[in-house]
C-alpha cells in the first residue's frame, strides 16, 4: 500500500524538478510575447496636486495657461487632511495660480494674480473684464512649479493669507469638476 504511494510522490518531485528547471525559460518567453505589461504597472503620471493639511474642508479654484489663453476652474472641495488631483498628467507650463477658502474657518488663500471666479462650479476662458462678464474679480496665489512634470501644494493654516470679512459669501460646496482636457 505505502508502495504505490511513494512512487507517485517521486513521480510528483520529478515533475516539479524539471518545471523549476524550465521556469527560467518560459519567464523569457512570457516577457519576449509581451505578457509581462499586464503584471508591471505603468510608471506614475505627474500631476498637479493639491493637500489640504488644514482642519477644515476647503474649496479650491486653479488657473492655468491653455495655449496662449488663461482658464480659470473650480470648485474641488477636499476633505479635512486629505489630497486631490486638480490636473492630470504631465504640467505643461511652469505657473499656476490658485485660490482657496476655508469653508468652516472663514480663511482663504489668495495673491495679487487676478482672474475670474463665480460662486458656483465654473470653467471661465479669459482673466479680462471679470465684473463685466458677470464673474467675480479674485487674488490668486502664483505657484512656481520650477518646470517639473508634476507638483503638490500643501495648504495650512499658517499659509492662509486673510480672512473672508464677517458675513461674506464663500462658494457653495460643489461636486469636484472633471479634470481639464490636456491637448
Amino acid at each position: 500500500m505505502i508502495r504505490p504511494f511513494l512512487h507517485h510522490l517521486e513521480h510528483f518531485r520529478a515533475i516539479r524538478m524539471r518545471m523549476r528547471a524550465r521556469l527560467p525559460l518560459l519567464l523569457a518567453l512570457l516577457g519576449t510575447v509581451g505578457l509581462f505589461s499586464v503584471v508591471l504597472p505603468d510608471p506614475a503620471a505627474a500631476d498637479f496636486r493639491l493637500c489640504n493639511r488644514t482642519q477644515s474642508r476647503v474649496g479650491v479654484a486653479i488657473g492655468y495657461k491653455e495655449g496662449e489663453n488663461w482658464a480659470t476652474e473650480g470648485w474641488w472641495n477636499i476633505a479635512a487632511n486629505s489630497c486631490e488631483t486638480l490636473l492630470r498628467g504631465d504640467l505643461v507650463a511652469r505657473f499656476y495660480y490658485l485660490y482657496a477658502v476655508d469653508y468652516d474657518q472663514g480663511g482663504e488663500w489668495s495673491g495679487k494674480a487676478f482672474m475670474c471666479t463665480r460662486d458656483k462650479e465654473f470653467t471661465i476662458r479669459g482673466v479680462e473684464d471679470c465684473l463685466a462678464r458677470g464673474f467675480d474679480r479674485t487674488g490668486f496665489l502664483e505657484v512656481d512649479t520650477k518646470e517639473q512634470k508634476g507638483w503638490t501644494v500643501q495648504l495650512t493654516e499658517s499659509n492662509q493669507t486673510g480672512t473672508r470679512p464677517q458675513g461674506a459669501a464663500s462658494p457653495a460646496p460643489m461636486p469636484p469638476p472633471a479634470p481639464p482636457a490636456r491637448r
